[in-house]
């Protein structure tokens, strides 16, 4: 019986060509962009932002060195993206069970052994770049990301979930400050006034998910006091910030710190005493951003008024 087309076919290409599968195609340009964008969408982009922009602004107003600043800037950059990621990482299973779809891990258009290849590379740049800045600096800013590291392990389901922020975010200026001069610490004033800064920003930042946060099992400091107990501990700690940066200073108090801490008591009034529907929207969370805002440019212009000669 003669051969059918497809059969003559494969017998005139030979053993070479019908041997094993046909090669995987390559991935295309924009499959790679979106595949990169998906991977930095799952890192924490705006607070990572957020909190390196900080840390560049802070550099400048210490009077750090374009090469040490920038290398200050690229540690803090890296160790922000250890955390988000590691974050994302660990509490996949929570996020699948909600279907988080605003999560690309959740979401599968990344997969998880790329996220933890993706923070732990940045933990291991992190750890040269800090420790290029000085022995004692690094170390300094290498406790910050180890604090946010318990955080995405542990504390975050524990009453002591704000320590870590308390801590990293009350170092950070330490970090800059030892990177300009060794032994040049802050004052107490510029420490306690940005570890209540971040503390303010740990409970405003579980204000938009609290509910679900509860539903799914999380037992963080926000979670326990609910709604609107973290709006009125994320106001009033904010305040807190204001005024330490406002009075802390030795002299009389600047008109920028008089017109920050009515600022501050106005927003942290009003967002305290919102009415239940009103405390639910994002209002007095877009209001305690303003006040963490308002204190940052504080921060960092009572930074300058430090910078060495």
């Amino acid at each position: 019986m003669p051969a059918t087309t497809d059969e003559g076919a494969a017998e005139a290409a030979g053993p070479a060509v019908a041997a094993g599968p046909a090669p995987a195609p390559r991935p295309s340009g924009t499959a790679l962009l979106r595949g990169a964008g998906d991977l930095l969408r799952a890192c924490h982009p705006v607070p990572a932002a957020g909190v390196t922009l900080l840390a560049a602004l802070l550099a400048a107003a210490f009077g750090l060195t374009l090469r040490t600043g920038a290398g200050a800037v690229a540690a803090v950059a890296a160790g922000q993206l250890s955390v988000g990621w590691s974050n994302d990482r660990l509490d996949l299973g929570r996020d699948r069970a909600a279907r988080r779809r605003d999560k690309p891990l959740a979401a599968g258009t990344v997969r998880p052994a790329v996220v933890t290849a993706a923070a732990s590379a940045a933990l291991f740049a992190c750890v040269p770049l800090s420790l290029a800045c000085g022995t004692r600096a690094g170390l300094v800013h290498l406790g910050c990301v180890a604090a946010a590291w318990a955080y995405n392990l542990w504390l975050k389901h524990t009453a002591a979930s704000w320590l870590p922020y308390a801590l990293a975010f009350g170092l950070l200026p330490a970090f800059l400050s030892l990177a300009c001069a060794p032994g040049r610490w802050p004052p107490p004033w510029l420490t306690a006034a940005a570890a209540l800064l971040g503390t303010a920003a740990h409970f405003a930042n579980t204000l938009p998910d609290i509910d679900a946060d509860r539903a799914a099992g999380v037992r963080g400091l926000p979670q326990r006091l609910g709604r609107r107990g973290s709006l009125a501990a994320a106001a009033g700690l904010a305040f807190a910030s204001g005024a330490a940066l406002a009075l802390g200073p030795p002299g009389p108090v600047s008109p920028a710190g008089r017109l920050l801490l009515l600022l501050t008591a106005a927003l942290s009034l009003g967002a305290a005493a919102a009415p239940p529907a009103l405390a639910r929207s994002r209002l007095p969370f877009l209001a305690v951003l303003a006040l963490a805002g308002a204190d940052a440019v504080l921060l960092v212009l009572a930074s300058r008024d430090l910078a060495a000669p």
